[in-house]
């Protein structure tokens, strides 16, 4: 009956949260906050949970069991209940460095061509150009050694095929349904989260029982 009294905290953590070097990270700018009143919500969201300092590396894993206690020690009042992910990561970052005109040039290029010939490596290992003039023979009876009017809309046709499967044309998309590159990318971003969650907790546990045997 004592504990229903008591007001509530929801919590939900971020998943990532990005913050320039030597920067204080509040409760609110890693977690989604909801409490019974505006007062005790907005306390909670100015919090202060990790302090970033020169020479601690670009990253660093806050567990919920940290956040728990930092707040119980700041409002031992409050029944917290927590929901979603048990730690947020955070990235240190300084400014974003400035575009290279030249590299994004190269490496435009560099995928171009590669990409024209791997298609032009491709289709001369299953004699596309022979099928081609086949295809043209069966469908008008003479044979063509260069059938023109048949290989350039099947080009093009390669180029809109491509443009319809990543559904992007520049900047414009089509519909407001993931490419496949953007499912590929979330999924790596999520990996590499996870790979780096892990490490991290991994060096806290493992610098943990040093000091306990120390």
């Amino acid at each position: 009956m004592e504990n229903a009294s008591k007001p509530v905290l929801y919590l939900r953590l971020k998943k990532k949260v990005v913050i320039r070097p030597d920067r204080t990270v509040t409760l609110g700018m890693i977690a989604r906050l909801l409490a019974d009143n505006e007062e005790t919500e907005q306390a909670m969201k100015e919090m202060q949970v990790y302090r970033h300092h020169a020479g601690e590396g670009n990253r660093a894993v806050l567990d919920i069991l940290h956040i728990v206690k930092a707040i119980k020690q700041h409002s031992p009042e409050l029944t917290i209940e927590t929901f979603g992910e048990p730690q947020v990561l955070i990235i240190v970052s300084g400014k974003p460095p400035k575009p290279r005109i030249l590299v994004l040039a190269a490496a435009w290029l560099l995928l171009f061509f590669g990409a024209g010939l791997a298609i032009m490596n491709f289709h001369t290992d299953v004699s596309m150009k022979e099928v081609q003039i086949r295809l043209v023979e069966l469908i008008t009876g003479k044979r063509v050694d260069h059938p023109l009017w048949f290989q350039i809309p099947y080009s093009v046709g390669i180029g809109l095929g491509m443009a319809v499967f990543f559904n992007h044309l520049f900047r414009k998309k089509f519909n407001e349904e993931p490419n496949p590159l953007e499912v590929e990318l979330y999924t790596y971003q999520e990996n590499l989260n996870a790979y780096v969650i892990a490490e991290e907790m991994s060096k806290k546990n493992g610098s943990g029982e040093e000091d306990a045997h120390g």
